[in-house]
């Protein structure tokens, strides 16, 4: 039996014996994630303690949305620790960057070795890394979670990426398992992802692949909009239709809401937001990391760079004015098969956005050592996670019979729907470009698949041209691969090249 013990500055529970009750986690920021995944700690039977920088914020949770649960609230990271069973498990919700390493600082001095901090924020997995490092030198156990689900997510089971200490899984795995999302036969939406920072980097490809879908679903929008000059509810009509089949996903589902939604006046308010997107970083360290290892994340860099040019308002609009609106001509087709063809380029641009993310996430896996489990970072992402579809189930199939797959569009079923739905984005990238309209996700995609499956590339010319200005040298093809040659080509260079690096 529960009974509340009542103190000034907060919310204790004691047990029917009258001992104080000691927390099973503590969790540090109370913003919409930390407060939401409190609820969902206590909900599934859990005893939270809480702290917040602003303490007026512990306070006023305790007396609302807190109020009568298993819920303790602290005034100081040293009352929080003092709440903790051992080993201690205090869980951050903060902004990324130097509050995470500061918010540490003032815990270290009340923690002992064995317990356990747990970053859930969006940080950098570089810092991660180094906070794992740092903290495990000292006896601590650090782990970076990638959480993804937003606020509705974070309440009722989001999608949960640990990693980091793997002797923190068992203290940390039955709260997370418990919180996370559920799907097929109840499986959690969490599992263990790897050491390090392998957490918070499996969560920044999620956001990277969740920027390249929004983005291909706005240009899918644009074209039925502009091209095909559908109002919003009848494209909500085409998203509703689209989500019972193999499009079905959460994006395309608010989507369909979003553009049914009618403002005060009646009037959809679709229409009445300003065109100039946010972004908070994540995506941006993905294409980062894209180029540090070489992988060609064409199609989420390009996503990224639509919301850089879509921030550029002033500057777009000062554009109509010098060089007028795109020119292009008008379109005389089917809707019927127009539509058809969308929702076919939609998806194989998905299985092309789709394939790039996990090939960084093996470049990365291969270069740290983390020996990642694809298959079930796609479970992981199947329920929760903002980028949750029916989509996910395929990819887990996939690695299931082929752990060690190269690239998604090798296995089978990936292989055959794209180019079954090739036809499709050739015409829905044509018909764009023929009526001026911007679709760089789409036809980055298509550009990706066509080079991938292009036997010769013209980089030898690259390849000359390089030599040829500053004799880095070339490989043939009539010898080995490895042996590096150099052309005099003017006839006043000698024969000194440069030296062979990859970068």
């Amino acid at each position: 039996m529960w009974k509340k013990c009542a103190l000034p500055s907060q919310s204790v529970v004691s047990d029917h014996r009258g001992g104080f009750m000691k927390a099973d986690i503590g969790l540090i920021g109370l913003a919409v994630m930390g407060e939401n995944l409190v609820l969902n700690m206590e909900s599934h039977e859990f005893t939270v303690a809480v702290y917040n920088r602003t303490v007026e914020k512990v306070d006023s949770f305790l007396k609302e949305r807190g109020a009568g649960k298993r819920i303790l609230g602290a005034h100081s990271p040293k009352e929080l620790v003092e709440m903790l069973k051992k080993p201690r498990i205090v869980m951050l919700m903060i902004r990324a960057g130097t509050a995470v390493d500061e918010m540490i600082a003032q815990l270290i001095p009340f923690l002992e070795p064995g317990d356990i901090i747990v970053d859930g924020g969006n940080s950098n997995y570089e810092d991660t890394m180094r906070r794992f490092s740092e903290l495990e030198s000292k006896g601590f156990l650090f782990v970076g979670t990638g959480i993804s689900g937003g606020e509705e997510g974070a309440l009722t089971g989001p999608s949960i990426m640990p990693g980091g200490s793997e002797a923190a899984w068992p203290h940390v795995k039955p709260i997370f398992q418990a919180i996370a999302a559920k799907v097929d036969n109840q499986s959690p939406c969490c599992e263990w992802v790897g050491p390090s920072g392998s957490g918070h980097f499996v969560k920044m490809v999620h956001n990277g692949i969740e920027y390249g879908d929004m983005q291909l679903i706005s240009e899918v929008y644009q074209i039925m909009r502009d091209r095909l000059s559908m109002s919003p509810d009848e494209m909500a009509m085409v998203f509703d239709e689209w989500n019972k089949g193999e499009l079905d996903s959460y994006l395309t589902s608010i989507t369909s809401d979003i553009l049914r939604y009618k403002d005060e006046d009646g009037t959809p308010l679709i229409e009445k937001i300003l065109d100039a997107a946010g972004q908070k970083g994540t995506g941006k360290w993905a294409g980062i990391n894209a180029l540090n290892f070489a992988v060609p994340l064409t199609l989420i860099v390009e996503a990224v760079f639509a919301r850089c040019i879509s921030a550029m308002k002033d500057e777009r609009l000062r554009a109509v004015k010098v060089l007028g609106r795109p020119t292009g001509t008008e379109y005389s087709g089917s809707h019927e098969k127009a539509l058809k063809d969308l929702g076919a380029a939609l998806y194989a641009a998905k299985i092309i956005s789709y394939a790039q993310g996990f090939m960084l996430m093996r470049e990365a896996s291969t270069a740290y050592d983390w020996k990642l489990n694809y298959g079930s970072i796609a479970l992981m992402w199947r329920g929760g996670c903002i980028i949750r579809s029916r989509f996910l189930g395929r990819i887990k199939e996939a690695f299931d019979v082929d752990p060690g797959l190269s690239n998604l569009v090798f296995a089978p079923f990936f292989a055959e729907r794209l180019l079954k739905n090739e036809k499709a984005i050739r015409n829905v990238v044509t018909e764009a470009v023929a009526g001026g309209i911007p679709v760089p996700a789409l036809s980055s995609a298509l550009a990706w698949f066509d080079a991938l499956r292009t036997e010769r590339l013209p980089a030898n010319l690259i390849q000359a041209q390089r030599d040829y200005f500053g004799a880095h040298t070339y490989e043939r093809i009539d010898k080995p691969r490895g042996q590096f040659f150099h052309t005099n080509w003017t006839g006043h260079g000698g024969s000194t090249s440069a030296s062979t690096y990859i970068v």
